[in-house]
C-alpha cells in the first residue's frame, strides 16, 4: 500500500471519529465530517462551543478513526491546527469539493476549520488472509 492508496481509501469516507483530550485529561471522541488531501491532511469544520474546540486549541494532539465498512480500518494520530488565510481557503476547498452542502456552514456563529496533519498511520485489512496491516510515519508538522 502506498501513500496514495491510502489516500484513495481515506477519501471514500466522509466521516471520522475525531478523538481529543479535555483539560482534565478525560478521553472524548466525536465523529465528524472529513476531507482528506492527497498529504493526508485531515480537514475538518467545527464550532467554538463544541468540546473539541478548546481541547485542540489547548493540546494539538488528536486521534481518528476512518473506516468501518467490513474489517478495512485507517488509525490516525496527528496535530490539528485552525486554519486561517491562505492555508484556510485552501483547505476549504478540498473540505466543499468533499462536503458542497457544508458552505452552508459558514454562516454559523463560531464556524472553524481545522487541518490535521499526520504523524503516525496504521491501516489494517483484516478481509484478506493473511492480513495486511502497515503502518505510515511522517515527519513532525512544522
Amino acid at each position: 500500500m502506498t501513500q496514495a492508496d491510502l489516500h484513495l481509501f481515506i477519501a471514500q469516507y466522509k466521516l471520522g471519529v475525531l478523538s481529543t483530550i479535555a483539560e482534565t485529561g478525560a478521553p472524548q471522541s466525536a465523529p465528524v465530517g472529513i476531507a482528506v488531501t492527497p498529504d493526508l491532511e485531515i480537514v475538518f469544520d467545527t464550532v467554538k462551543s463544541s468540546r473539541k474546540y478548546p481541547n485542540l486549541i489547548a493540546r494539538r494532539r488528536c486521534s481518528f478513526v476512518i473506516g468501518w465498512a467490513g474489517e478495512q480500518t485507517v488509525q490516525y494520530e496527528g496535530e490539528a491546527t485552525e486554519l486561517q488565510g491562505q492555508e484556510l481557503k485552501r483547505c476549504q476547498a478540498v473540505y466543499f469539493q468533499a462536503w458542497p452542502e457544508c458552505q452552508t456552514h459558514l454562516a454559523w456563529p463560531g464556524i472553524v476549520y481545522f487541518v490535521v496533519r499526520p504523524r503516525w498511520i496504521r491501516y489494517s485489512d483484516f478481509d484478506q488472509s493473511p492480513p495486511l496491516i502497515q503502518e505510515f510515519t511522517f515527519p513532525n508538522p512544522v
